[in-house]
């Protein structure tokens, strides 16, 4: 039986930071220790902690493993790449593969050791980390940074971690979270994030699935989600700095470094392998391909906040960071429910990614605070932002702006930026998911660009980018550097299946190769399953799903099925079930109740079938039809319903995936309705369009939010 080790380090956390070892080869944690520990390699993590550094000094060179100092005249070399005889996609954890090299792009793969240390040289001096301790900024430089990573890397090792498992990181962004990654992966290890909403059975899957030796979890509600019990054990002995340098010579670029798990359409989620090579290529050219500033022209600012178990999050904030030597400012676990906002204000990035859902509450805060504002205000706001949208619209790579724009934009849009955070931010992304029209033309009147990204986990991060050089309004972009794709199947129109190929393509599903291989055909091309075109410029246009995997304005992948089954199995009054939230803030439901067929037309009527009035019987319902239950809206029907709804959504695999808002239809879905096929088949965009005016009125109120704008 495996067992679990729970460390409690002594003072030296803003949060409460827990490690936990699973060995492998059993079924699941048997027992835990919990202990109060001052470990030398979490010594100095803080600032105004007894270490032998301080956040406001510089580390001494002299202070980093004596095989890897800066003033050496022998720079790290990854280990002797030969990866000829590799297949392009493996599914094994310690697997290698044959990287796909291409001419335009000559970038020789290295590994992320390497990355970082290179970065020394440049940025060592610079603040890499920013946090708050006690309402004060403080920094952490590249050179503690780096010094920090290895003395977890030597933690985790001391702790049981084994070549090709996995360190599962479960907790909001924290300098903690980079700190456990960059550790893991000097260590020979593979980081494995997990979101912070996910079940216990969720986090025990990807804990199994991924060999996790260790886990690291933020607060004692996570640490009950993998942990049963309490026992004592021993620490494993202290690791010599040779030990660790010995495993990162022999690391390459072609082997797998991070995991990302994400939803399929049915069944367990699969864990996305990325090697070391689509760590660091895409760290340096999908960055590049946004106009992303290396420090030496300018030190881009950014906010982390965006799930970090996302690959979207993990490659902007931490390895793009490291690549160019950005300040990394982290936001508090709330930000998503109003802190953001002073986060923005006081750090001023100069870059910003946020998932549609992100920019949708700052639209909706800033309406709802304009509704409330006297009438001047609101009139000048509405003007501004009209006449910047025209210009925008018109003249979209115009410097030369109008003096109404100039005016405009000097008396209030100035302003309201200032008041967001975005005084100082030259760039702002959007990714994960589609954003809709309205979004981008709102920002577009406050004079910001939103600039759109495509790519999956399976290419770890953007495959396509836009820039202030590289944009066109509801384009995702352009091609990264080094990148190909291809349309097939296409129609009149040019819309095909989207595949691509390139180095940011992920080396295979851990432990499944009949995901694999239905993902990447035998060239090595990645089937996406979405559907686009390209302009005659190269920019790629989103124009569905092959899938019919939900994308939710949040950038969650909700697959419908298990859902839709789990709700009808819970409430047997239940005939249909279609789960709604591509695109919208949060998930809904259409419902229709079972009832009788017309014998002579096989058509639906309004008479509940014997299961449905018996469900009623049971709930104190007397209703024998639809109409009744719909009609007069039966208290005890909708409150058993309700009920029902609430069961599944306790046994779903994290937060995103609950049922917010549902509706019962008058009648049951049909082949004459349109809803369902020749074969009974749900015909999923018929029902949207079809009852869209009862779609659009659960996402038609607005939610109270805190925004900056609410201060003026």
């Amino acid at each position: 039986m495996p067992e679990v080790l729970l460390l409690r380090p002594a003072s030296l956390f803003l949060r409460t930071v827990f490690l936990s070892r699973l060995l492998p080869g059993g079924p699941g944690p048997r027992c835990v220790r919990k202990l109060s520990l001052n470990l030398q390699f979490y010594q100095g993590i803080r600032p105004n902690v007894q270490s032998s550094y301080q956040t406001d000094g510089q580390l001494p060179k002299e202070s980093l493993s004596h095989s890897f100092q800066l003033s050496a005249s022998k720079k790290p070399q990854d280990a002797q790449l030969d990866c000829s005889e590799e297949a392009l996609w493996t599914t094994k954890a310690d697997g290698r593969v044959r990287l796909r090299l291409d001419s335009s792009c000559s970038q020789p793969p290295y590994t992320v050791h390497r990355m970082f240390y290179e970065a020394l040289d440049k940025y060592g001096d610079l603040s890499a980390l920013g946090f708050k301790r006690q309402d004060k900024w403080e920094y952490i430089s590249y050179y503690q940074y780096y010094q920090i990573a290895r003395k977890v890397a030597k933690g985790f090792l001391k702790l049981g971690l084994e070549q090709a498992h996995s360190v599962a990181i479960l907790g909001f962004n924290a300098p903690e979270w980079f700190f456990s990654a960059v550790g893991t992966v000097f260590a020979g290890g593979i980081v494995t994030g997990i979101y912070t909403t996910s079940s216990p059975d969720a986090c025990q899957y990807i804990a199994h699935d991924s060999r996790a030796n260790i886990i690291v979890v933020d607060t004692q509600k996570q640490l009950e989600k993998i942990l049963k019990m309490e026992e004592l054990m021993e620490l494993g002995h202290q690791v010599p700095e040779e030990t660790l340098d010995s495993i990162i010579e022999a690391q390459t670029p072609n082997q797998c470094c991070v995991l990302v798990y994400t939803s399929g359409t049915t069944g367990n989620p699969k864990g996305v392998m990325l090697s070391q090579d689509n760590i660091t290529w895409t760290a340096r050219y999908s960055s590049q391909a946004g106009d992303i500033h290396p420090a030496e022209v300018q030190q881009e600012v950014v906010v982390s906040y965006l799930p970090l178990s996302h690959i979207a999050a993990q490659i902007y904030d931490l390895w793009t960071g490291i690549q160019w030597g950005a300040q990394v400012c982290f936001a508090e676990p709330d930000a998503l429910k109003g802190s953001l906002v002073n986060t923005l204000r006081e750090v001023e990035p100069t870059s910003h990614m946020g998932v549609p859902r992100v920019w949708e509450k700052i639209m909706e805060r800033i309406q709802e605070v304009s509704a409330q504002a006297g009438f001047i205000r609101r009139k000048m706001l509405l003007w501004a932002m009209s006449v910047t949208l025209e210009q925008n619209l018109t003249c979209p790579r115009s410097d030369l702006k109008p003096f109404t724009a100039r005016l405009a934009d000097y008396l209030v849009l100035a302003r309201v930026r200032q008041a967001l955070g975005f005084a100082k931010c030259q760039k702002n992304f959007y990714g994960a998911a589609p954003m809709t029209a309205e979004t981008q033309h709102f920002f577009l009147g406050l004079n910001i660009h939103l600039y759109a990204g495509y790519g999956l986990s399976e290419t770890a991060g953007p495959h396509f980018m836009s820039s202030p050089y590289n944009y066109r309004l509801y384009s995702s972009g352009k091609l990264v550097p080094g990148c190909l794709v291809k349309l097939v199947n296409q129609d009149a129109e040019g819309i095909g299946e989207i595949c691509l190929w390139g180095r940011t393509i992920f080396m295979g599903y851990l432990n499944m190769e009949d995901k694999t291989r239905e993902a990447i055909d035998s060239e090595g091309w990645l089937h996406t399953g979405d559907t686009g075109r390209l302009d005659q410029d190269g920019f790629l246009y989103i124009t569905g799903r092959l899938k019919e995997l939900i994308i939710t304005a949040g950038g969650e992948n909700v697959p419908p099925l298990p859902i839709e089954e789990a709700v009808k199995m819970e409430l047997p009054i239940v005939s249909n079930a279609m789960l709604i939230g591509d695109q919208r803030k949060f998930l809904s439901m259409l419902l229709t109740l079972k009832c009788t067929l017309d014998p002579d037309t096989f058509e639906p009527t309004d008479t509940l079938t014997e299961q449905a009035v018996e469900f009623c019987q049971r709930v104190g319902s007397k209703a024998s039809t639809v109409s009744e239950i719909v009609g007069q809206h039966d208290e005890a029907v909708y409150q058993a319903i309700e009920e029902g709804i609430q069961r599944v959504n306790a046994n779903a695999a994290a937060r995103p995936y609950h049922i917010q808002k549902w509706a019962i239809l008058e009648r049951d879905f049909s082949i004459s309705g349109g809803e369902l096929g020749p074969t009974m088949k749900l015909k999923r965009f018929t029902v949207l369009e079809k009852y869209k005016d009862i779609i659009d009125s659960f996402y038609q109120e607005q939610k109270n939010w805190d925004h900056p704008c609410g201060s003026q």
